[in-house]
């Protein structure tokens, strides 16, 4: 007899908390049973009663080559034949950080880690430890992984739970953390103007992913590298979701901001558990063994992550690449707004090399609180209908999307199409 989404889901409850290891899989926010998959190819995945779906999560990011990818399956058995695990340095290692040192210009030196999250934390620690500072900016809206002093108004699985901040968070950790407006200038150089001789850092997503897709727009961050430079705090630029998913050169060059500080995920591991952070010379010397800011991880530069980021690393500079997954990405976002106008949908979308946003309201927004308007429950009416089509979005309104590579005309196609069906059913 077939196993079921929902007989899983069942058992799984009795041993995982919500029966999920990381929160907005539980479906909270959409409602029903989540979908629980047993294997990948290319820009399809199949779940365990056999039904077969196209992927536009991506394992939320990392999965730019898609699913299963010769190269990096082989790449990682390769590496595993050789040790999954030495915690001892590695020739890998050091390939690795030359290669993202040599990709983006803002990087003098670069530390793996683990987790996004684990990037985060240590970036800020960091910065602390440089400047002798204890106060942060972050944005409303915006995630940076679930470290005390971040989770402070975060989005992603916070904000799709309508629960901003986190219970277990001490007020006075959270009282260092400053939450400002995304894309407010005015309200950014007001607060520099009281508080910048206590600030540390400005951590930021020049590209938000986790209150749905949001532009930067020039000015902020120009602004943002302005006051820091002028106050002598530290601009860490978060491109986990955006680090090469919307360029070569990652968003930093995309938008021509060189960040004190950068934190990079997902895509740098190819589908497995690897994180960086890096930057200014100075900045990174105060690391330990150098300096006295401390950090360590027993899994830091796993042998097997390292040679599947390595791979994926080399496969995204293929001449072309990413006018390709871009031109995808742009086709789905279009094609879909399209149909929806069509149908007489409010709806818009947009997209940032592979990554994109939709959302159910006339214009994309700028700002958490123009997406706190988009219409959530008809977002949650489409998701469902388009899960039965075959058609895999976030469970969530308020997460981006992703293109692979191995998305091409039959698959965004397809999509579309289905969409047609689905808004013309008013969903």
């Amino acid at each position: 007899m077939t196993i079921t989404n929902q007989q899983l889901f069942e058992r799984s409850q009795q041993y995982i908390p919500g029966g999920v290891n990381s929160p907005v899989r539980a479906f909270k926010s959409v409602g029903g049973t989540p979908v629980f998959f047993q294997r990948g190819q290319g820009a399809y995945f199949w779940d365990v009663e056999g039904k077969s779906y196209i992927d536009y999560v991506g394992s939320w990011g990392p999965l730019i080559l898609g699913h299963a990818h010769p190269d990096i399956v082989r790449a990682v058995r390769d590496a595993a034949s050789r040790g999954t695990s030495f915690g001892a340095p590695t020739a890998a290692e050091l390939e690795i950080a030359e290669l993202l040192c040599r990709l983006l210009p803002s990087l003098e030196l670069v530390r793996l880690v683990s987790s996004g999250t684990e990037a985060g934390m240590s970036a800020i620690r960091l910065a602390r430890g440089y400047t002798g500072r204890n106060r942060i900016i972050k944005f409303e809206g915006c995630y940076h992984g679930h470290d005390d002093a971040l989770l402070v108004k975060a989005g992603s699985g916070a904000l799709t739970f309508g629960h901003p901040s986190s219970a277990g968070v001490p007020a006075e950790t959270a009282g260092h953390t400053l939450v400002l407006d995304y894309n407010d200038v005015a309200g950014m150089e007001e607060t520099f103007s009281k508080f910048g001789s206590e600030i540390a850092a400005v951590i930021v997503e020049p590209v938000a992913g986790n209150m749905n897709l949001i532009k930067a727009t020039p000015q902020f961050l120009e602004t943002l590298r302005a006051l820091c430079t002028k106050y002598g705090s530290l601009l860490i630029l978060d491109e986990v979701m955006t680090g090469f998913r919307v360029g070569l050169e990652c968003a930093q060059g995309l938008y021509g901001i060189r960040p004190d500080l950068t934190i990079l995920g997902k895509v740098i591991g190819g589908g497995l558990p690897m994180a960086a952070f890096g930057g200014r010379r100075d900045v990174m010397e105060c690391l330990a063994p150098l300096g006295p800011v401390y950090q360590a991880g027993t899994l830091s530069g796993n042998p097997v992550a390292v040679a599947a980021g390595l791979e994926t690393l080399r496969q995204i500079q293929t001449p072309g690449f990413f006018d390709k997954l871009s031109v995808m990405a742009r086709k789905l976002t279009d094609g879909l707004t399209s149909v929806a106008i069509k149908n007489g949908v409010a709806f818009s979308a947009q997209a940032v090399g592979g990554m994109f946003g939709i959302y159910f309201r006339k214009t994309p927004p700028e700002s958490f609180t123009e997406m706190m308007e988009s219409d959530r429950e008809a977002f949650n009416r489409f998701f469902h209908a388009m899960l039965k089509e075959g058609i895999y979005f976030a469970p969530s309104a308020f997460e981006a999307g992703f293109v692979s590579i191995a998305h091409g005309d039959v698959e965004i196609d397809k999509t579309l199409e289905a969409a047609d069906r689905v808004f013309s059913q008013k969903a």
